[in-house]
């Protein structure tokens, strides 16, 4: 089966739109037809090349779309599925999906690839074999995937707003609820609201935080931000680190959650200073160059404050669980995701859809698949 896609062909490139060959469903896989995808930043990191992994790539990690043929051994989906696609595979059977962590399953090791669990790939490209990014490659009309990276989903529930739920929002709502630990009456900046940070405010906000302090040096992010659930935003962390500390009568943030979208030394440095005693710092955002040296701590500091420092995988959340725990709290109104989607692109227009998030023109950009 012939099937466009946008794909990275080499590190450092734009995004090309292609056309591949798609093999059907082997053992315990299911192919989808894509109706939205996300465009996340992790993509934007792997088009600089410095995260690893292999090229060509097909871009695209977030995404919903209707199950259209399932391979052998495949029980949990049928043809007609609805079905939100999970950044990170879970199997269910190994001892981190066993233990509650299913984030970090075994079959993660084949996300740099995008291999299949087998080892082996479903698309070529004029006779190359190529993998989707995080094993899914939203970015294409249709994929096969592992039934490990699949969430099923009600028929009624809205497909535009589904695809938001295989990454960004969960990153951002558990780094708040999982990692952060935040409370009731505590005060909690969040640094860089963009796609992953709006949902660590809203769920800070939703939590009960009595201060949520809004850091963006864009003025469209930081007005999201105010709609959705801080009671302040700043444009430098600077800003939002004295806010902190008036706050809380002096004490300082009881909570740094940091999604911007590009981590460096400084961040890290200037997110530390805004943690007030006993507090917690997390790390959420990453580099483009996974050889970055980008924590800038001070030890001394970390000491005498008692503070701790927390990375949040997928926000600590584990997607069986969550995803259709988050869907919920949207269908019931306490979570927004509607308000999220600034812009729409098409297939051809990834580059530029990653282009104007780079400007600060986009909170969320979705991928709108020509399903007709």
């Amino acid at each position: 089966m012939l099937v466009r896609a946008s794909v990275l062909t080499g590190p450092g490139g734009g995004w090309t739109t292609a056309t591949l060959e798609l093999q059907e469903p082997q053992a315990e896989e299911i192919q989808v037809r894509m109706h939205y995808s996300g465009m996340c930043r992790s993509d934007e990191h792997r088009r600089h090349g410095g995260s690893g992994g292999r090229y060509p790539l097909i871009g695209g990690h977030e995404g919903s779309g209707v199950v259209e043929a399932v391979g052998p051994g495949v029980r949990r989906f049928a043809p007609g599925d609805h079905v939100i696609l999970s950044v990170l595979p879970q199997c269910g059977v190994c001892s981190f999906c066993t233990s509650g962590r299913s984030r970090m399953c075994d079959l993660t090791a084949y996300v740099p690839t995008g291999q299949m669990p087998d080892g082996t790939w479903r698309a070529t490209l004029d006779g190359e074999p190529l993998g989707g990014f995080c094993m899914l490659g939203t970015f294409a009309e249709r994929v096969v995937v592992s039934q490990a990276s699949a969430i099923k989903i009600p028929d009624w529930f809205p497909m535009e707003p589904a695809a938001l739920l295989s990454c960004g929002v969960p990153t951002g709502w558990g780094s708040a609820e999982y990692v952060a630990e935040v409370r009731a009456g505590e005060t909690v900046v969040v640094i860089g609201v963009g796609g992953v940070g709006i949902n660590a405010v809203q769920a800070a906000a939703h939590l009960g935080a009595s201060h949520v302090v809004a850091v963006d040096p864009v003025a469209l992010k930081r007005e999201t931000a105010l709609k959705l659930g801080a009671t302040h935003a700043v444009a430098t962390i600077e800003e939002g680190a004295d806010l902190g500390r008036q706050l809380s009568m002096g004490t300082g943030a009881d909570a740094v959650i940091v999604t911007v979208g590009v981590m460096t030394a400084d961040v890290s440095a200037a997110a530390l200073e805004a943690v007030g005693k006993g507090g917690r710092l997390v790390l959420t955002a990453t580099a483009d160059d996974v050889s970055d040296v980008n924590l800038q701590v001070q030890a001394q500091r970390i000491t005498n404050y008692n503070v701790t420092v927390r990375g949040a995988l997928l926000g600590g959340c584990n997607s069986h669980y969550d995803i259709p725990r988050l869907a919920r709290l949207y269908d019931e109104g306490h979570l927004k995701l509607d308000e999220l989607i600034t812009r729409r692109y098409t297939l051809d227009q990834v580059g530029q859809g990653y282009q104007e998030v780079l400007a600060g023109e986009v909170v969320r950009g979705v991928v709108v698949h020509d399903v007709a």
